[in-house]
C-alpha cells in the first residue's frame, strides 16, 4: 500500500474517533452544567470540557471567558478549532474521498451523509433540545462509520491501518477524560463520595458509554479508584487503555507479518501493553500517582503515533 493511502486511512479513522469524543464530552459538560448548584458544584464544567478536548489554550487565544456558547461553538463548529466536530468530519470526509477505492460503499456512505446531515446545524442557535440533536446525530453518524468499516471491510493492511487509528485516538481520549476529573472538575473542598463527586464520576462513564459496565463488573456504588481501574486496566471494557493497547498490539503484529518485518511501532506498543498487564490499580495509585500515570501514558501513546508514522505513513 502507498504510505499516503495509509496516512488518509489511519487520519480518517482518528477525525471520526475524536468528533465522536468531542460530542461525548460536550454532552458530559451539558450535563453536569444543568444539574443545582448543590450538585453541580462551583467548578466551571464548560472550562472542564476544553481541557479534557485539549483545546484549552487555543480556545483562550480567541477567548476571553468560557461560557456555554462561546466552548460550544468552539468544540463544534469553530474554523479557528482544527479539532472541533465539524472540523474533524470534514477533514474525514476529505481523507475519506482521497482514498475511496479503498473503502466499502457502507462505510463512504456513512461519512459522507453524516457529513452532510449535520452542516444544517450551526452555533448560533444551540438551545438545550438542539444540542442534545445535534449531539446525538454525531455520535450516530460515527457510530454508522465505525460499524461499517467493522462489518464490511476485509481483514488486510486497509483495515488495520484504519482500526489503529481508532485505538491511537480512543487510547488518548480515555486518558485526558480521567486526568480532567481528578485535576479539573473536582473542586478541592469537595468530599471524595459525596453528591457532587458521584453526578460527576456517573458523567465520566457516560461520556465513555461505560456506566452501565461498570454496575455489571464491580456491583458497587461508584468509587473512584474502581472507576479508574475499569478505564485503565480492564481488557473487557472497549474504551479502557488496557482494551485499546490489546488492539493496537494485534493489528500491528498483523502489519508486521503483512510486510515481513517488525520495527520501533510494535516494539512501542508491546512495551506499553505489558505495562498496563502489570500494573494495579492500587500501585498506580500508591506508587506514582494517577494523574503522573496518566501524563505517562499520553506521552507514550503520542510516541507510538510518531513511531507509527515514522514507520508506515512517510
Amino acid at each position: 500500500m502507498l504510505s499516503r493511502t495509509a496516512d488518509s486511512l489511519f487520519w480518517l479513522s482518528r477525525y471520526v474517533e475524536r468528533a465522536d469524543n468531542t460530542a461525548r464530552i460536550i454532552d458530559a459538560a451539558s450535563r453536569l452544567a444543568a444539574m443545582p448548584i448543590s450538585y453541580a458544584g462551583t467548578s466551571n464544567e464548560w472550562e472542564s470540557a476544553l481541557a479534557a478536548a485539549g483545546a484549552l489554550r487555543g480556545f483562550y487565544e480567541h477567548h476571553d471567558e468560557a461560557t456555554r456558547e462561546a466552548v460550544i461553538d468552539f468544540l463544534a463548529f469553530s474554523q479557528q478549532n482544527p479539532s472541533s466536530i465539524r472540523a474533524c468530519l470534514e477533514t474525514a470526509r476529505h481523507n475519506a474521498r482521497a482514498v475511496r477505492t479503498a473503502l466499502t460503499a457502507e462505510m463512504w456512505e456513512a461519512i459522507n451523509a453524516g457529513w452532510l446531515e449535520l452542516r444544517r446545524f450551526d452555533g448560533a442557535h444551540m438551545d438545550r433540545p438542539t444540542l442534545a440533536e445535534f449531539l446525538a446525530r454525531v455520535k450516530e453518524a460515527c457510530l454508522r462509520f465505525d460499524g461499517s468499516a467493522y462489518r464490511t471491510m476485509l481483514r488486510n493492511d486497509v483495515y488495520f491501518f484504519s482500526r489503529i487509528g481508532v485505538f491511537i485516538e480512543r487510547a488518548d481520549n480515555t486518558a485526558r477524560i480521567l486526568d480532567v476529573k481528578y485535576h479539573v472538575l473536582l473542586p478541592a473542598q469537595a468530599n471524595v463520595g459525596g453528591g457532587l463527586d458521584y453526578f460527576q464520576w456517573s458523567s465520566i462513564l457516560r461520556s465513555v458509554s461505560a456506566l452501565t459496565a461498570y454496575r455489571w463488573v464491580y456491583r458497587e456504588s461508584l468509587k473512584p479508584w474502581l472507576i479508574a481501574d475499569l478505564l485503565v486496566l480492564n481488557e473487557q471494557m472497549p474504551r479502557s487503555l488496557a482494551s485499546c493497547y490489546e488492539n493496537l498490539t494485534a493489528y500491528l503484529d498483523e502489519l508486521s507479518l503483512a510486510y515481513g518485518r517488525q520495527g520501533p511501532a510494535q516494539r512501542t506498543a508491546r512495551s506499553v501493553r505489558t505495562r498496563l498487564q502489570n500494573s494495579t490499580i492500587t500501585d498506580i495509585f500508591q506508587k506514582t500517582g494517577l494523574h503522573e500515570f496518566l501524563e505517562d501514558f499520553i506521552s507514550e501513546n503520542a510516541r507510538l503515533g510518531s513511531a507509527i508514522a515514522e514507520q508506515y505513513l512517510t
